[in-house]
């Protein structure tokens, strides 16, 4: 069972990645957030592709669903931490801290 100090351990390991209030919750982010806490620390939003989010909600529907607005066909995406493991955990972080890394500068010739 993951909880929320599991995630906050796991997010501030990875790479670029600091810790910020946000609103009423607490934010994970490197160039951009890609998850955050909710106050009751039971459960965390992930940012993942559209693709990713319907990935993770069809094969752990019990642990995640979109978040129910705008922001969830984004990608965003609710975890209730208690029915994660760890690992799964830290898989869901690593997929949406790949895309809260910096883009690639372009280099012009």
């Amino acid at each position: 069972m993951a909880t929320a100090s599991h995630l906050r351990r796991l997010a501030l390991a990875l790479d670029g990645t600091s810790e910020a209030p946000h609103f009423d919750r607490t934010a994970y982010k490197a160039a951009r957030i890609y998850v955050t806490l909710a106050p009751d620390r039971k459960s965390a939003n992930f940012k993942f592709t559209p693709d990713e989010q319907a990935l993770k909600c069809t094969v752990a529907a019990d642990a995640f669903t979109p978040v129910p607005n705008a922001w969830g066909k984004q990608g965003w995406t609710t975890a209730t931490l208690s029915r994660l493991t760890a690992a799964e955990l830290k898989a869901a972080l690593e997929m949406a801290h790949a895309h809260a890394l910096p883009k690639a500068k372009t280099r012009r010739r």
